[in-house]
């Protein structure tokens, strides 16, 4: 029974992030990096919050998107999630590494028809890594078995970890002033 609430958990947040990271494509869809900001929701009786960033091309396609999940409520659980187009070659999952640290692989959890999701658990360390300002690579292997590093600036992120959460008119008046200083 645990490993059924667990599933659907993770379903609903896989669902909430993807949703997120989508509107936000459509709303930036001229941006190059979105910036770091943090949603929140409830599902269910558990509170989950989501610290993002996207890279988004000037087609208005998803590059690379991160997401670091906590849920707190009658699961917790912290996970960092990072999004990439389809098309990759799934064995390697993508590579992570913040400036010059030790890289991660996170294997992909789940392929959907416009992107791929992989999945691990965050720590505290990793977060102590991201808060330095810097940058971190995302790696993942194209379905031609060439690597395809993308680099994120690191910068904003802790102001929005240890932030108060975006609210939807703030996502709003944001992708307003966007628009009018690249038209």
């Amino acid at each position: 029974m645990i490993s059924i609430i667990i599933l659907a958990f993770k379903a609903a947040v896989t669902c909430f992030v993807a949703t997120t990271i989508t509107l936000l494509v459509v709303q930036f869809a001229q941006a190059e990096e979105v910036g770091w900001y943090k949603v929140c929701s409830k599902v269910d009786d558990i509170d989950v919050c989501s610290v993002q960033n996207a890279i988004i091309d000037d087609t208005g396609q998803l590059v690379v998107a991160i997401a670091l999940i906590a849920a707190k409520g009658n699961i917790n659980r912290k996970s960092m999630q990072v999004t990439v187009p389809t098309g990759r070659f799934i064995p390697p999952g993508v590579v992570f590494q913040i400036d010059s640290g030790k890289e991660q692989q996170l294997p992909y959890a789940i392929c959907m028809t416009d992107k791929c999701i992989a999945e691990v658990p965050f720590t505290d360390r990793t977060i102590r890594s991201m808060k330095n300002d810097g940058d971190l690579v995302v790696m993942s292997v194209s379905h031609v078995r060439q690597p395809n590093p993308i680099k994120m600036s690191l910068k904003g992120f802790s102001a929005a970890f240890n932030g108060s959460p975006v609210e939807p008119s703030e996502l709003e008046k944001m992708r307003q002033e966007f628009q009018e200083a690249n038209h």
